[in-house]
């Protein structure tokens, strides 16, 4: 029974491991040269892939929905979040870039 139980806890808090919500723009930015920039677009994209990942059927999700639904919920909303930060941090750094005349 403590098996049972101890397996449980250990599925609901891996259904609450959340997509990381980037910051839009980070300090030292503006000094990043175009190399430096096309690589924090990509950092941005993989962020955005990972959020978007979350929400696909796996079996942390299903996990989830199954012995704690409202986790699956907060991942859910979390993972908007993520998207929309990782979303808006690419489009800064793409302004970034074009102000600098770099080729993203």
């Amino acid at each position: 029974m403590k098996l049972i139980t101890s397996l449980a806890a250990v599925i609901m808090l891996a259904a609450c491991a959340s997509p990381e919500v980037v910051k839009k723009s980070k300090a030292g930015d503006t000094e990043l040269g175009c190399d430096g920039l096309k690589n924090a677009i990509v950092e941005a994209q993989e962020f955005e892939d990972a959020a978007r990942k979350e929400r696909t059927v796996t079996g942390k999700n299903v996990a989830a929905a199954i012995f704690f639904w409202p986790a699956l919920i907060g991942t859910y909303s979390n993972t908007e979040d993520a998207i929309n930060a990782a979303t808006n941090r690419q489009k800064h750094l793409e302004k970034l870039a074009q102000t600098k005349g770099c080729a993203v």
